[in-house]
This record gives C-alpha cells, structure tokens and sequence, in this order.
C-alpha cells in the first residue's frame, strides 16, 4: 500500500495545481523544481560552514558547494562524500539539494561536496558525466586545501545523480587514479532503454511518470545509441567487478524500482558488497521530502549511518 503521507503529497500537488514536468519547457521544470521543494523539504539545518568553490572542468567551470558539519573543527580532516543532485539530467541544481546536502553531512560526520553539473539540453550525454568525473577528481586533488582525507572518499546521488555515481566509480575503477571509498545510490537510474517492469506497474500517477522520464531521457540523450553506452546506463556495463561497497534504495513505487534492484544484485553477483533496501510504500524523490514524509528521514538517517561506517578511519 502506498504510504497514506505519499498519497497525501500527490493529492497536495494536485490541489495546488503543479503541472507535470513533462508538459513544461525546461526552462520553466527548473522553476518550478526548484520552487516545489518549500512543500515538502524541511528547513536547511546549520552546518559548521558552507562555502561555493569552483572547479575546472572540460567543458569549463564547474559550480560546487563545500559543507562541513557541525561540531567539526575547521583544521580536523574529515572524509568526504562528493554529491550528484537528482532531477533527470534536465533539472536540480545546488539549491533544490541544499538540505539534503546539509542533512547527509551533519548525520554522518562526513565533508559533502555537492556538484552542479552540466545539463540537458543545452549540454547532453556526456557532458554530465564528464563534469562529475572532473569535479571528483578536483576534490582529491584539492585534499588538503579543503582539510579532507583523499582515502576516505564517497560519491552518491539520487536519481540521475544516482546513475553518475554508479558512472564515476566504474570510470574510477578503469582508469585506477581515483579511489573510491563508498558509493551511495539513491533510486538511481541504471538502464536508459526503460524496460524493466516497475517502469509499467508504476508508470502513472506516482508524480515520475513514464511521460516524465521519456521527457527527461530525450533532453538528456540525443542518439538512441547512447542508451546503450555504460555511461548512460551502467548496468550493462560488461564487468562490474572491483567495485567499492555500496548502498542502493529504492522506492516501491518508482518506475525506477526494479532497475535499482537490478543494479544491487549485479553488483553483489560481481563479487562486491552492496545492500539493497527498498522502502516499499514511496514514491521516487522520496528523500528530500521530510518535511511531510517521515520516511524521508528515516532513509536520510540510513544513508548517514552508512556513510559513517564505510568512511570510518
């Protein structure tokens, strides 16, 4: 059963007249995205600092966002989590992820750099994923300037933010110049050809709809070829081997569940540790919504807690 929360958000964005995201242009999904989080995010918590950085990158200068949590001292070096927002390759940004960023930090301990990455349409496949491989690496590099421990570096993200994560870390492992401690996959995208059942049984009426993710693909992809590319779509990746340990989630509800559940019994066939959890009664983009859905937190404080175990010294 869905969760009655859930229900009552969906409800909440019918009643408030918010359009479907697929029926916008992209200029205005931004908007409205970015506008949308007052009705269910919580207030951003205080952080022991926050600063905006910039990183080169190959397609020019990459925006980023460096929190450190409270009760941290400014000389103590921390591990790091490097964050990808969700929001289909098309829409996010620092803003619509700020608390989340802030939440993830301060629970877990951990530095957490949030990358503002190129998008679709003006920047399509692979501009993303090029942004965040050099965003990461900057981070290592930049180590002890920003008072954080090179080996004690995570990547995550939900959603398309999710599936850069995944990308990173196969792109680290096959290029050996940046380790990764941790990945954290938050009902991430694994297979752009948008087969697996789940994308039929909850494809309408759960807020991401099939509509909306065709629309979200098609800004972010521009030749069907691509959906096939590992860095579109890690799963298909050949060898996901020598992998770092990683947490998937789920929600029963998204179009995205059985792909995410795909990726979480790949990975553990390839011989790496990954744990799988599927909150059973939400819907996608889930997580940053605790100001209404007390399962947000609940997977907010789960995702801290494994960040903390899997940096620990």
């Amino acid at each position: 059963m869905l969760h009655p929360q859930a229900k009552a958000f969906i409800d909440l964005l019918i009643e408030k007249g918010v359009p479907p995201t697929h029926t916008l242009p992209y200029t205005d999904a931004r908007r409205f995205y970015r506008e949308r989080r007052a009705l269910a995010q919580p207030e951003p918590g205080d952080v022991a600092s926050v600063r905006d950085l910039s990183a080169e990158g190959p397609h020019g200068p990459i925006s980023l966002r460096y929190y450190r949590p409270l009760g941290s001292d400014a000389s103590a070096v921390l591990p790091v989590l490097v964050y990808y927002h969700g929001g289909g390759w098309t829409i996010g940004d620092l803003d619509t992820h700020d608390t989340l960023c802030r939440e993830l930090c301060n629970l877990s301990g951990c530095a957490v750099v949030a990358v503002d990455y190129r998008m679709g349409p003006e920047h399509r496949f692979p501009a993303a994923v090029d942004d965040v491989l050099a965003a990461t690496r900057w981070v290592r590099q930049e180590a002890a300037s920003l008072k954080i421990d090179a080996n004690r570096l995570a990547v995550g993200g939900d959603s398309a933010g999710g599936n850069l994560a995944a990308v990173v870390s196969i792109a680290a492992r096959e290029a050996g110049d940046l380790p990764i401690a941790f990945q954290l996959l938050i009902y991430p995208a694994t297979d752009m050809r948008r087969g697996h059942p789940s994308h039929t049984t909850n494809g309408q009426g759960y807020v991401l709809t099939s509509d909306s993710i065709t629309y979200f693909h098609d800004h972010y992809i521009d030749d069907p070829k691509h959906d096939l590319d590992w860095r579109a779509s890690p799963l298909l990746h050949e060898n996901l081997k020598g992998l770092p340990p990683s947490l998937v989630i789920t929600a029963g509800y998204d179009p995205l569940r059985d792909e995410g559940l795909d990726y979480a019994r790949a990975l553990t066939e390839a011989g790496n540790r990954a744990s799988y959890v599927c909150f059973e009664r939400q819907i996608h983009g889930f997580i940053t919504m605790g100001r209404l859905l007390d399962e947000a937190n609940t997977a907010v404080a789960l995702c801290a807690a494994e960040l903390r175990r899997a940096l620990k010294p």
